[in-house]
């Protein structure tokens, strides 16, 4: 059993063992840094229940991992728990027994309170507690240890109508075990939802023709001139009062009309549109400097069209956003009603905002500007999400597949030194 004066440098020189061990602390007794074969290293404090003899084992209680807490803080942290014990506390059991009378729940609220809120963006946060709604209204009563494999197949099955949905709610709902697990508020390593498989996804990607780009100009440009037409329904009661069918048009909000230009031009995603803010333009570098974006700050490059779009639009006084919402200081909340009416007026059944990005990058593939750059105009952190384009990418193969046949040709016709053109 290794002794020693925890220190920071003390720490520093353990090396870790086949086995895991733990070193003790020579001043406070019980108090120790616990060292895995990995390297991981923890500081737990060590006790045995007051009035408890030789013959009662002792208890471990994890305190906190090295590098998160300081040697000082952890050993006030251990002596505050020694202390409990001397009055008759058994922190290790209060625990347990937490744990046990956690339901599923109470786990929900406590990630969505400590982790969503506090570390997780707000439009993320929201999809995640869709899923964890999803897991109370179905098993919130039901103790968090208690939550079986079965419980969430069975629920993740209820769910096979939208495979997407469930494969990320599933995810939503290993992360809380994992997360409850790193808290010490469940068991390291119960986890419910971990080896259940996924449903299979099919791609979702849409891209646009050429045709249907014209469709979608010109439905925007009706939008922003003469209206697009009220979608009625004839059958209801109120109908016949309505005006009639020619007067039926509303001009959409520019605003609205701008993002979805915006969104078509540059391949970003719908929320760094409607959150960019004016500051972030650099106007001589032709770029939009995203503080904040899925993938950390990122620069949107803005073609001529774009620019011609940003330069058109009025600035709202007191109103920092680009897509000025209606509320004072705040940016558009969302496109859901006119990206429908314009969508309808394009005759584009089915066709998502999101399909816009795609849309971009298609576009960008079958031009042969390279997967690489189109990743970088999108914002990809890893190749591979760039290569669903791949396809796309027809000129280079057309061009090599008649160079091969070209030459093969000119041999076979007895040209042995030249290429068929």
């Amino acid at each position: 059993m290794t002794s020693l004066k925890i220190t920071k440098r003390a720490i520093d020189a353990l090396a870790p063992d086949a086995k895991p061990f733990v070193a003790f602390d020579s001043d406070l007794a019980g108090f120790g840094v616990r060292v895995m074969p990995s390297g991981a290293m923890s500081y737990v404090v060590e006790y045995r229940p007051h009035g408890g003899g030789r013959g009662v084992s002792k208890r471990r209680l994890t305190i906190g991992r090295v590098g998160v807490l300081t040697p000082d803080q952890a050993r006030r942290a251990a002596a505050d728990t020694l202390a409990k014990v001397r009055l008759g506390g058994d922190p290790a059991a209060s625990i347990m027994e937490k744990r046990r009378a956690l339901t599923v729940a109470a786990l929900c609220e406590a990630f969505e309170a400590e982790h969503l809120k506090a570390k997780v963006k707000s439009s993320t946060a929201g999809a995640h507690s869709l899923a964890l709604a999803r897991l109370k209204a179905a098993h919130g009563s039901i103790k968090a240890e208690a939550l079986t494999r079965g419980h969430v197949a069975a629920l993740h099955l209820r769910m096979g109508d939208t495979p997407y949905a469930a494969n990320r709610a599933l995810a939503v709902w290993s992360k809380l075990y994992s997360w409850a697990g790193v808290r010490g508020i469940a068991p390291k390593g119960l986890n419910p939802a971990r080896g259940i498989e996924r449903y299979r996804e099919q791609g979702r990607e849409r891209f646009l023709t050429g045709e249907e780009l014209a469709r979608l100009g010109d439905a925007l440009r009706l939008a922003e001139t003469e209206g697009l037409a009220w979608d009625v329904d004839e059958a209801k009661p109120g109908a016949k009062y309505l005006p009639r069918e020619k007067n039926r048009r509303r001009v959409l909000d520019p605003f609205a009309i701008s993002a979805i230009r915006l969104l078509i031009l540059t391949g970003a995603r719908l929320r760094e549109i409607l959150h960019a803010q004016w500051n972030q333009v650099d106007w001589e570098r032709g770029i939009l400097y995203l503080a904040e974006s899925k993938t950390g700050r990122k620069p949107i490059y803005l073609n001529a069209p774009a620019q011609a779009i940003l330069v058109s639009l009025p600035r709202i006084d007191g109103n920092p956003h680009i897509i000025a919402g209606a509320k004072s200081g705040e940016p558009r909340a969302d496109l859901k009603k006119p990206w429908e009416a314009v969508r309808r007026a394009a005759d584009l059944d089915g066709l998502r905002l999101h399909d816009l990005r795609h849309s971009f990058a298609s576009v960008g593939a079958g031009a042969s500007l390279g997967l690489p750059i189109i990743g970088k105009l999108l914002g990809h952190t890893q190749p591979a999400t760039t290569q669903r384009y791949a396809h796309l990418d027809a000129d280079p193969m057309r061009r090599a597949v008649d160079t091969i046949g070209a030459t093969i040709v000119a041999k076979m016709n007895g040209n042995k030194g030249g290429v068929a053109v």
